[in-house]
């Protein structure tokens, strides 16, 4: 069963870190699967959201889900997206941004460099947004009960995520970006810095708001179809479980794609904390996302989630320290295996406070109510 859901996961991770390593020498190969093990983590909770979507698919669309949506998750969201930020931040062309990175790696990371308070900007405001509505935000289960139920209390403040995010977008314009690090020496990027970090906020704005209009038409289509259902029952007609199709399963589609990209924007931003590289980036964002995928089918296979409650909290924890690096690297910087391991860290310190939770709802005959307590690590 494992072999036959991860079989293609893992020849491409053995084909990709091969390629890497003899491309591009061993510190590549070593980027290449902290950012594998980073996708993959930070990517845990949409596997988990997925499946639960994609089982009330039918086949066909699951199957399209699965063949065409993967083709727009891989090479969309982490080849194409990575060289659109480039080109968009350097202001090149993407067909020129990927020459540069062929032809002349030094001019690229000129470029780069003095994009990066831009990229920066923009890539930390969007993860930042995505740590404070998860934070803010009262949840049955709690890893760090401490830290999460006072601020849990905050965000019944409305819009107080967006304010707390722009009070820290203005104070790293005023701190960091006045001595930002560019390839010809420390300048003044606070214009440029407010404007992108303005542009992530919005961003992230907009793909929320998107993933609510699908969510919504998505629950117009399941009660069309639940009441057609019913209707046929009271007809006396026979009805087969085979999952939705039509309309309902379109929209599902779009649901999931728009779903799967707004969760690939952390790890696609939180690469560039990692490394400016392109091609590292892409090749180890694509290892992750094929994990991601092979473990949506497991999950829909087993007809069960993963019982790791807290990785979920572990992973938006990586995400939070990964906007505040982007955010302080406009000025300092910070060595990539350091930025890699701080989430590692988070999402295996949350992976361990799982495992020592189900061991104690184990001992006490599967009562989880003290689940909503905390958990000391």
């Amino acid at each position: 069963m494992i072999l036959k859901t991860f079989g293609w996961s893992f020849a491409i991770t053995a084909a990709g870190l091969a390629f890497a390593a003899w491309q591009w020498g061993w510190e590549a190969f070593g980027i290449v699967l902290i950012l594998s093990i980073l996708e993959i983590s930070l990517s845990f909770d949409n596997a988990v959201v997925n499946a639960g979507i994609l089982k009330k698919m039918n086949a066909f669309w699951q199957k399209i889900f699965l063949t065409i949506g993967i083709l727009i998750a891989v090479f969309g969201m982490r080849l194409v997206f990575p060289v659109a930020i480039v080109a968009i931040s350097a202001k090149v062309g993407p067909i020129e941004a990927v020459q540069l990175a062929l032809d002349k790696p030094e001019q690229y990371e000129a470029l780069v460099t003095d994009a990066h308070p831009a990229i920066a900007a923009f890539g930390g405001m969007f993860l930042l947004m995505i740590f404070l509505d998860f934070i803010l935000e009262d949840r049955d289960i709690k890893w760090l009960a401490w830290l999460e139920r006072p601020l849990a209390r905050l965000g019944k403040v409305d819009m107080l995520s967006v304010c707390v995010a722009l009070i820290i977008l203005l104070i790293t314009a005023m701190t960091f970006a006045t001595n930002a690090h560019t390839s010809t020496g420390y300048q003044d990027k606070s214009a440029t810095v407010l404007l992108s970090g303005v542009a992530g906020l919005v961003t992230y704005l907009v793909v929320n708001g998107l993933s609510s209009f699908f969510e919504n038409k998505l629950e117009e289509e399941e009660e069309r179809e639940h009441e057609e259902e019913e209707r046929a029952k009271a007809e006396g007609k026979q009805v087969s479980a085979v999952g939705l199709a039509g309309k309902a399963a379109f929209f599902l589609f779009l649901y999931l794609e728009v779903l799967d990209a707004s969760f690939s924007f952390d790890g696609v931003i939180g690469a560039f904390a990692i490394t400016n590289h392109i091609f590292w980036m892409a090749l180890g964002l694509g290892i992750g996302a094929m994990y991601v995928r092979s473990l949506t089918v497991y999950l829909v296979r087993q007809g069960t989630l993963d019982d790791y409650v807290y990785l979920e909290h572990g992973a938006h924890y990586a995400i939070g320290a990964l906007a505040a690096i982007l955010l302080i690297t406009i000025e300092h910087e910070i060595h990539e295996i350091i930025t890699g391991l701080v989430g590692i860290v988070l999402i295996a310190a949350s992976f361990w406070s799982s495992v020592v939770r189900n061991k104690r709802v184990a001992a006490e005959g599967g009562d989880d109510s003290e689940d909503k307590k905390t958990v000391q690590v």
